[in-house]
């Protein structure tokens, strides 16, 4: 079987044996159809697939199990899935959004719900019976808050109307430009519309907003705060789709922003899940999501447990 885990930022493949021995692994760099087309965004999909069945002897595989970024309808997982088909890499092929290899990663049976937030902020669920509930995850336009890209933006509308008086005072006025060496927010919004700082760095806004939350300021505190009721919103609404509010439930925490386990956040998620579905359990995923996307390539080969802990046992090592 082809595992693979294909995210905006890196993508990883492992070829698993049908012991569960991994035979072969590589990573690539990110999966983006919607900036470079489908047919692009597969082929530097193929380098990395082909390096990984040269380190395993191999030239095809029984089954691909595909978690793939930017596959957030159904539509699109059927196209993405027809288009790997097409490279020949396996008789069979399952395309799945990347949220459910975190969600998978976490849990010893496809029973759970995932929230990840890493540049943006996605949530699904799953039961063993195929049920799923899932979000479009597409930004402001289907409804999200939150996000990396997301928090930095809100932080920066906050510093902005805060030095030149449309806003109330924050911190973030001070910090986020110190940040780069700044020494105002209206020379962050030159060098940022300039290009000056390249458009890829407004990503490490978020730390900043984090730790001016620590230092008690209470308008990035209160972006903090909005966070963690979207992730317990999200997780909420998930678990009531799939009948599982009442029953003891994982709900995994995944991503770069939920993995940090930035105190403030991390607590107020806890609090909030425990008042909203009290029997949920929360957990913060740190296996890395191929073995997500190997997990859910064994559900569908029927391979037996100990198959699926030895592939468990492998990434837990690395």
């Amino acid at each position: 079987m082809l595992a693979v885990d294909a995210g905006n930022s890196k993508t990883d493949v492992a070829v698993v044996g049908a012991d569960g021995e991994v035979l072969g692994a590589a990573r690539g760099g990110g999966f983006q159809p919607p900036t470079v087309g489908v047919t692009a965004a597969v082929d530097a999909l193929a380098e990395v697939v082909r390096e990984a069945f040269a380190a395993a002897g191999v030239t095809a595989v029984d089954h691909v199990s595909a978690c793939l970024a930017n596959a957030d309808f159904p539509l699109e997982e059927e196209r993405l899935a027809a288009a790997l088909h097409t490279r020949a890499w396996g008789a069979s092929v399952e395309v799945r959004n990347d949220t459910f290899a975190i969600l998978r990663a976490g849990v010893a049976e496809p029973r759970g719900v995932a929230v990840v937030c890493g540049a943006g902020i996605n949530c699904v669920g799953m039961r063993p019976d195929g049920r799923t509930a899932r979000f479009p995850a597409l930004g402001r336009v289907s409804g999200d808050w939150g996000g990396g890209w997301g928090l930095a933006e809100e932080a920066m509308w906050h510093a902005a109307r805060a030095e030149d008086g449309r806003g109330g005072p924050t911190a973030l006025a001070r910090t986020l430009p110190a940040h780069f060496g700044l020494d105002s927010v209206h020379a962050l919004i030159e060098a940022l519309h300039l290009g000056r700082i390249p458009h890829l760095r407004r990503h490490e806004l978020t730390p900043v907003l984090f730790a001016t939350a620590t230092a008690g300021d209470p308008v990035a505190g209160s972006l903090v705060d909005r966070l963690a009721e979207e992730v317990v919103s999200m997780a909420t609404v998930a678990l009531t789709r799939l009948d599982l509010l009442a029953e003891e439930t994982p709900v995994l925490l995944g991503g770069g922003v939920l993995a940090a386990r930035h105190p403030r956040l991390d607590a107020r998620v806890r609090d909030l899940l425990s008042a909203a579905a009290p029997k949920a359990v929360p957990h913060v995923v740190t296996a890395a999501p191929v073995l997500g996307a190997a997990l859910l390539g064994l559900d569908r080969l029927g391979a037996a447990k100990e198959v699926h802990a030895r592939v468990r046992a492998h990434f837990e090592v690395l």
